[in-house]
């Protein structure tokens, strides 16, 4: 029998959070009781549907003042490359014209995430979920943001929900030893986009990998693996470790949001989890070495790294990788006895621009007019090298997952390619609801990479020539394009506002209505900005940052 004594320790001990600032968003809704020599708070379902409303709305629309002040730091730099400044200023940009409310800052305006720690003095009826969900609900219809969940109705057929439900609700109970603390419900509120959501990854490793050595490469062979699709720089979660697969993934989605930055420095022999702050500015270093930058070459990767320890079964050692990219939407909020507070983000991001103009930004920029024949467009683009810069006017036919599949199934019917796909380039995106007055709603790029199997066969049959969108492709469209002739042009992620409103002059409906934010449209775009990234010679600005830099490790 074992004399050991009972010791108890959260396995995420957070320290006092001292540095969120709050605004009170309504004082209505909540009551302070008093019974049985306890203090108790009863929380109408209204103040939990206003909270949501109002959470979802601020965080499509507004940002960390922290997260401004990293992208005005690449601006500075003299060290960053001057496609490293120009996304950076796009993102500052983009993020004061979303602050007005009207355009949110992405297209993909994500899956609505709460998570809520209620204390046990807290009374609320117990449907918290489904007022939760009301909030999510009004703000979705109410905002010009887009409908991206789809219900299953059979296995293989899926249809949009119309309302952005289901959002994904999480309610745990907070500790409140002996009912002493004042009674308090704590809330994390996250929009989580596709392109993020699809960079967070898990690998089952051994106790080998707990080498300074071996971690090293590890993370090299990753980390550039995550590419640039989730729109960097980012916001990188590491952990390590964890007493289940699915408790290190929650870990690393929490420390992306920097919502475990309270956590102990140092490990104990009672298991809890703890944040590396050494290994976690290592691995900034090693990001930077890259060149992969904020998307088009550079330094910055990154924004900034967490890595965090967790105890672990000693037969597994899971290893969790995820981000939070340009878009970085989430807010912490309280419900107290004073009322309803949301985390105040900036409201002012405009004050983060420097004072530059467009001509203080480096490289050479190269106009691309739209409005000439496809051959004429490929010639002009045949003679410049990846990466360079561009700037493209005229008409863009627009076309993602489900459009690409229906086209591919007419060329398998013996179809001919649609002419639009023939004469125009092809944006892969899909816009989030106009506004009034507006030519367009957010509209920026999509992932190229979920196009990539249907490359070849549309470019053998005359479509997808030169094609536009974010992140990297794979090697078989490198290959396409240097067989057909064609190239993949990279737009920046991120600034979905600003292309609105600055690039996107016209809007219409050419195929496919049905399929709302997926249908095919055609699109009148000036000076919308363009990279080179893969070209009709087989070369591919990111098979440049690929290769891992074998002799590394990081300090034990």
């Amino acid at each position: 029998m074992s004399t050991t004594p009972f010791r108890h320790t959260e396995v995420l001990p957070l320290g006092k959070d001292e540095h969120t600032e709050y605004r009170l968003v309504t004082p209505e809704g909540v009551r302070p009781l008093e019974a049985a020599g306890r203090r108790f708070l009863e929380i109408e379902p209204s103040a939990l549907t206003t909270l949501a409303r109002t959470a979802v709305t601020d965080i499509q629309h507004l940002l960390r003042s922290s997260h401004l002040a990293q992208l005005r730091a690449i601006v500075d730099d003299p060290e960053a490359s001057g496609n490293d400044r120009f996304v950076a200023m796009d993102l500052l940009r983009n993020a004061a014209i979303s602050a007005g409310g009207v355009l949110p800052m992405c297209q993909d305006t994500g899956t609505a995430i709460v998570i809520g720690k209620r204390g046990e003095g807290v009374l609320t009826g117990g449907a918290d979920e489904e007022a939760l969900s009301r909030g999510v609900f009004e703000a979705y219809q109410e905002l010009n943001l887009r409908y991206s969940q789809l219900a299953p109705l059979t296995f293989w057929e899926e249809r949009n929900t119309g309302t952005n439900l289901p959002a994904q609700i999480e309610l745990y109970h907070r500790d409140d030893p002996a009912g002493t603390a004042d009674p308090a419900y704590e809330f994390l509120f996250l929009a989580k986009g596709g392109g993020s959501a699809n960079k967070t990854f898990l690998y089952q490793e051994t106790k080998a990998v707990l080498n300074p050595k071996r971690l090293a490469r590890f993370l090299d062979e990753k980390l550039r693996g995550l590419g640039t699709a989730a729109c960097p720089p980012y916001h990188l979660a590491i952990v390590v470790g964890g007493m289940s697969a699915e408790y290190n993934l929650k870990v690393a989605k929490l420390a992306s949001a920097r919502y475990l930055d309270e956590l102990p420095r140092t490990g104990s022999e009672l298991g809890h989890g703890f944040r590396d702050v050494d290994l976690e500015q290592q691995v900034l270093e090693l990001t930077r070495q890259f060149g992969i930058g904020a998307q088009f070459g550079g330094k910055y990767f990154c924004h900034d790294v967490r890595v965090i320890r967790l105890p672990r079964h000693g037969a597994s050692c899971p290893v969790g990788i995820a981000v939070s990219c340009s878009a970085d939407r989430q807010a912490k909020a309280k419900i107290t006895a004073e009322g309803v507070f949301l985390e105040q983000l900036e409201r002012d991001p405009a004050r983060f621009l420097p004072e530059v103009t467009e001509e203080d930004l480096p490289t050479e920029v190269v106009r691309v007019d739209l409005n000439r024949p496809m051959s004429e467009i490929r010639a002009q683009l045949s003679a410049l090298p990846v990466k360079t810069r561009l700037s493209l006017s005229g008409p863009l036919v627009v076309a993602r997952d489900i459009a690409h599949a229906k086209i591919a199934e007419r060329l398998e019917a013996g179809e001919p390619m649609p002419r639009y796909l023939r004469d125009h380039p092809v944006y892969y995106a899909g816009p989030a609801k106009t506004p009034e007055g507006y030519a367009s709603g957010s509209f920026g790029p999509t992932t190229a990479g979920r196009m990539d199997s249907y490359v070849e066969q549309f470019q053998a049959a005359g479509g997808s020539q030169v094609m536009l969108a974010k992140g990297n492709r794979s090697k078989k469209v490198t290959e396409s394009c240097h067989r057909h002739g064609g190239f993949y042009l990279g737009s920046i992620g991120g600034p979905a506002a600003r292309l609105a409103k600055d690039c996107i002059r016209a809007v219409e409906v050419l195929e496919y209505p049905e399929l709302g934010m997926e249908a095919v449209w055609r699109i009148e775009v000036e000076d919308f900005p363009a990279f080179v990234v893969i070209d009709d010679k087989g070369n591919d600005f990111f098979a440049e940052t690929a290769e891992p830099v074998l002799q590394i490790a990081f300090r034990g």
